[in-house]
């Protein structure tokens, strides 16, 4: 199989080795599937790549249909030559485009027959940064509506970014701050991280945003819900969150940081914030109002609705279970 025009290219049809694997070593890699939306999220890949001074890794993934009745072989080499000749067309397509706004930028393509799920999360473990679009077509369909998108979210080794703009033809947003969602625990040191590099990568402000509930702290009931002050309540969160802040001020001293504490919803909270964001930041575990994030409609909501790309950073684990 040749390559897309202008960029030697590689084609897999099956889980790639270490040596294989390596050319995606620290790159932003997007998902390509021939949409719209999947090329917009590779111009974004594309400038995010050359922020963080990365290479761009294209890859598309097909799987030859399942069908119950016996087909010739030289018909099911027809439908792989078919599929792949797909594949170098839409590789191509992105490269363009990620270069076209991205001008000089380093850009490695990869067509892939295996399961678009597994070949992203395999990737994941090489990469500083998946992307991905919000509308599917061909292999990716219905990645961000399901278990398809739990499962790349809840298994990928690196950072995953949704790419979403106001409405489904729309670019992502390119101004406004970065926000950030964080209860307050330990789990959300990783998104905060992401969040700070990323806004300051950006040039723009970050918000951190925090919800409370008087009836629920910690994940657990309030010993006294109906008797405690809504102003103490929100003076501790506060406080809480000030202090979990403190190193990051410390490590980015010049970062512009917003505190935003509300009583509310955490989902809801975010979108309504998000209206004049350029990124979303979330960790995928974690206490509080954020538990679950990731698991349910809390996650699906913000990638269904955000106007804008959503960040969702996963808390790595070592060989002995600690979070790091």
């Amino acid at each position: 199989m040749t390559a897309p025009p202008g960029n030697p290219g590689r084609v897999w049809p099956a889980p790639l080795d270490d040596r294989e694997a390596s050319h995606g070593n620290g790159a932003v890699v997007a998902g390509v599937d021939g949409s719209s939306s999947a090329v917009r999220a590779a111009v974004w890949a594309g400038t995010e790549a050359l922020r963080r001074g990365r290479p761009l890794r294209l890859v598309q993934v097909y799987a030859l249909p399942q069908v119950r009745a016996p087909i010739a072989v030289g018909t099911r080499e027809q439908v792989r030559a078919g599929l792949a000749e797909c594949a170098e067309g839409w590789l191509a397509e992105a490269r363009t485009a990620a270069l076209a706004e991205s001008p000089g930028l380093e850009i490695d393509v990869a067509a892939r027959e295996w399961s678009p799920v597994t070949a992203l999360i395999q990737e994941s473990r090489h990469a500083d940064l998946v992307v991905l679009g919000s509308r599917g077509l061909g292999g990716f369909t219905g990645m961000l509506v399901g278990s398809t998108a739990v499962s790349v979210v809840a298994h990928a080794q690196c950072p995953v970014v949704v790419v979403r703009g106001r409405r489904p033809q729309d670019p992502p947003p390119v101004a406004g701050p970065v926000l950030v969602g964080t209860d307050g625990s330990s789990d959300s040191d990783g998104a905060l991280a992401f969040a700070c590099e990323g806004a300051r990568l950006r040039g723009v402000g970050l918000t951190v945003v925090h919800t409370w509930s008087d009836l629920v702290a910690d994940g657990v009931l309030r010993p006294h819900p109906l008797q405690d002050d809504a102003t103490e309540i929100d003076q501790a969160e506060r406080a809480k969150l000030t202090d979990q802040l403190r190193p990051w001020r410390d490590k980015f001293p010049d970062l512009p940081i917003d505190l935003d504490v509300t009583r509310g919803r955490p989902v809801r909270t975010l979108l309504e914030r998000a209206e004049h964001a350029q990124l979303i930041v979330v960790g995928c575990r974690g206490r509080g109002g954020f538990t679950g994030m990731l698991l349910g409609s809390t996650s699906q909501a913000l990638i269904v609705h955000s106007p804008c790309p959503v960040a969702v950073v996963r808390s790595r684990t070592t060989g002995n279970g600690e979070t790091r």
